[in-house]
């Protein structure tokens, strides 16, 4: 039988979090970066070559094919963005690697980074910046139509050349891979208030459902409908960053 996604997620600026119970899935690639911890049970990873092997961890680049296998296995998946600091952190070396072996090795202690240390380290909630301040809030409020750099740092009283390069330094990635993951919580903030796809879709600026379900799908390899089967979203604030091991 195949065992089904349950546990807790959270949305933030370039990532989301997933703890609890890992599902099996399908071959499958995506434009996030995807760390997987293991903390029970076996998780059996197979590449696009056809090599399997159950991991405890690894580091899964953006656009690899790969499919999972899930035996009673509890754990932390994080999706990451590629153009934010944790998904450059992590990612395999070389850039790209398809093979199970470079991302079971960008996961080990001498690999890329501490996958505990970073998937636990938080985004700041609020920007420093008060023009970063100032643009965030503008996105949020532009989210159903265009976002346009010029005009989000025009309402900050900022250049858009500065702006961009403030959001490389206080939110940790660039701003148009900002406005993605805003849209895409947006969204999904919207379907879990009970909008049908189509009205959350156009409040988070997609044209239609069926761009927000291909945004999803090439983002996380999955439905909307299947991101949020089963599945308990939490706010960043008050979730617990740290996997908790079973008993």
């Amino acid at each position: 039988m195949t065992q089904r996604w349950n546990g807790k997620v959270t949305l933030e600026p370039g990532r989301l979090t997933f703890h609890g119970r890992i599902g099996s899935a399908h071959a499958h690639a995506h434009a996030a970066v995807q760390i997987v911890i293991v903390t029970s049970g076996t998780v059996e990873l197979t590449d696009g070559h056809g090599h399997a092997r159950p991991v405890r961890a690894a580091v899964i680049p953006a656009r690899a094919l790969h499919t999972v296998r899930a035996l009673d296995a509890r754990g932390t998946l994080v999706y990451c963005d590629t153009d934010s600091v944790l998904g450059r952190a992590v990612r395999p070396r070389p850039a790209g690697g398809d093979r199970i072996a470079d991302w079971i090795r960008a996961a080990q202690p001498d690999g890329p980074a501490d996958l505990s240390l970073l998937v636990a380290t938080e985004y700041p909630a609020t920007p420093a910046h008060p023009a970063v301040r100032a643009a965030t809030a503008r996105i949020r409020a532009l989210l159903g139509g265009p976002v346009r750099l010029d005009d989000v740092a025009a309402a900050a009283g900022i250049s858009p050349s500065r702006l961009g390069h403030l959001f490389a330094q206080e939110v940790g990635m660039s701003f148009p891979a900002y406005l993605r993951w805003a849209r895409l919580r947006r969204a999904i903030e919207l379907v879990r208030a009970g909008a049908t796809l189509t009205r959350a879709a156009h409040g988070a600026g997609f044209s239609d459902s069926s761009h927000l379900t291909r945004v999803v799908h090439e983002m996380f390899g999955t439905s909307p409908s299947d991101l949020l089967r089963g599945l308990r979203w939490e706010d960043p604030a008050t979730a617990r960053p740290a996997p908790r091991r079973s008993a």
